[in-house]
């Protein structure tokens, strides 16, 4: 029987008095399970069920999921599954039968019992996946004769390759998602922006509104619309890893570079910004922030761990309490500990005392509720994600329209159409924006721009382009598509 299992979460602090040769090799932040008894074993050669689930989760960073941010989630879908099982009486490694009957009654809970137990189809599957990975391993390693899940065989098709996979019939079938994800149109945009400066849709200053830190807001706004970076990259920025600013503007954007330590999954990628939004930032970090932080006798609280000082910082990394280490290696937490060398903490933004600022969530949503209770009711919740999706919608657009105007080139100068294939094969704006986003597949990038209402920039790219290149006729296709409709009533009648 499963007792009562307390989460916790490791820390190595202090395991030279462990009576241990080496540091111990399980990662920082590691969650782990531990019963109420707080034993693991039962004896020698007898683990307890929770350290088997514990050795699983030690090996999730080699296993596809190096994020400690998604630890956790891992960690608790199992402990929440096996502590339900044993209510019933059945083991976390029954016979199958008992198991299926086990995953049968769960998944009614979770659908239709009480409110605070019930999951999200998305939450639901999520949790599946989780499990089934844990019941393949534990199957592999011998601590496990069977699992509580059925599958059926399906071929997945990608770009003309197709491949066997297994499905999880206990994952609930969900209608697929269409216009789900909301961004901001260019003018909610543009409102949005004079928003976060004080200023009035007119671009005045907003005179009822006695706000602080505005060009901070300001340049940290555009930067995230502008580099469709996540939350958790943007707050966690360093100034020294911000590009220089060209000697005179321009309409290319700009490589923006962004660490593998602050990035989902730890891959490091490359995304862009523009001139604009980049001397913002520049003109935030030589005014206002070097105003407050310079000089600034900031330190870390003590429930952070020791501070981190920085000295001899380069675009590179720096020296961190005197050995040289790279910005690339340091990860959220010990970002957030830096401190300068002239003093205040290391990341982008900070607060007035120069310590780190990290409430976007707040100043953003704060933001859309004065637009929308002072000048547009029709204004939406703005949360950092939607900046995102921003950044995607208009990023397509720049790469479509592109993209189009070059095919329409080819087929207007050359009417080859070799070198048109050729083209359309090489220079996908899916591609691109894959690789702006960190998406491991182009399958990730179709499936969310799926979610995000994209016929429209498609449209009118191709009307457009095609149109300036004198390869569509509008009032011909106009006379087409009415021609389509009169035979719909022919055959009605």
């Amino acid at each position: 029987m499963w007792p009562l299992v307390i989460l916790s979460y490791f820390s190595s602090q202090g395991w030279e008095s462990w009576d241990v040769k080496y540091r111990p090799v399980i990662p920082e932040g590691m969650p782990f399970l531990i019963d109420d008894d707080l034993l693991l074993e039962d004896g020698p050669a007898a683990p307890r069920q929770v350290s088997v689930v514990n050795g699983w989760l030690r090996l999730l960073p080699a296993s596809g999921a190096p994020a400690p941010s998604s630890w956790e989630n891992y960690a608790r879908a199992v402990k929440e599954w096996a502590e339900f099982l044993a209510e019933h009486g059945v083991g976390l490694f029954d016979s199958r039968d008992r198991l299926k009957a086990g995953l049968s009654r769960y998944a009614e809970h979770r659908a239709a019992g009480p409110v605070r137990a019930r999951f999200a189809a998305s939450t639901w599957g999520q949790h599946m996946s989780i499990l089934s990975l844990f019941y393949r391993w534990a199957i592999e390693e011998g601590h496990a004769a069977a699992e509580p899940f059925t599958y059926r065989s399906a071929r997945a098709i990608f770009a003309g390759t197709g491949r066997d996979v297994r499905v999880n019939l206990a994952v609930r079938r969900t209608p697929k998602p269409h216009v789900t994800i909301k961004y901001l149109e260019p003018d909610f945009t543009d409102l949005f922006r004079k928003g976060l400066r004080g200023l009035a849709p007119d671009g005045n200053r907003d005179t009822g509104f006695a706000g602080r830190e505005m060009t901070r807001n300001a340049a940290i706004g555009d930067l995230a619309l502008a580099t469709g970076l996540r939350l958790g990259e943007f707050t966690h920025l360093l100034p020294w890893e911000i590009p220089a600013l060209p000697p005179a503007p321009t309409a290319i954007p700009i490589p923006f570079p962004v660490a593998a330590g602050i990035t989902k999954g730890r891959k490091f990628r490359t995304t862009w910004i523009s001139y604009d939004a980049l001397a913002g930032l520049h003109d935030y970090l030589q005014l206002d922030r070097a105003a407050v932080a310079d000089g600034s006798a900031w330190r870390p609280p003590r429930r952070w761990g020791e501070p981190l000082h920085v000295s001899s910082p380069d675009a590179r990394g720096g020296r961190i309490n005197g050995i040289r280490r790279s910005w690339e290696s340091l990860t959220p937490p010990e970002r957030r500990r830096l401190v300068a060398p002239d003093g205040g903490s290391c990341l982008l933004a900070v607060k007035a005392d120069g310590g780190p600022f990290t409430a976007w969530a707040t100043v953003f949503e704060r933001t859309a509720d004065r637009i929308r209770a002072r000048f547009e009711p029709r204004f939406p919740h703005v949360h950092p994600h939607r900046l995102r999706h921003c950044f995607s919608m208009q990023t397509l657009e720049y790469l479509v329209t592109g993209y189009y105007r070059q095919a329409a080139k080819l087929v207007r100068d050359t009417d080859a159409d070799a070198a048109l294939i050729f083209y359309l094969t090489k220079a996908d704006p899916l591609l691109v924006l894959r690789d702006l986003l960190g998406h491991s597949t182009v399958l990730t990038t179709e499936k969310y721009l799926k979610r995000l209402d994209t016929t429209r920039i498609y449209r009118q790219a191709y009307e457009t382009e095609g149109a300036a290149a004198g390869l569509v006729d509008g009032t011909a296709a106009q006379r087409e598509a009415g021609a389509e409709l009169d035979d719909d009533v022919d055959e009605e009648l």
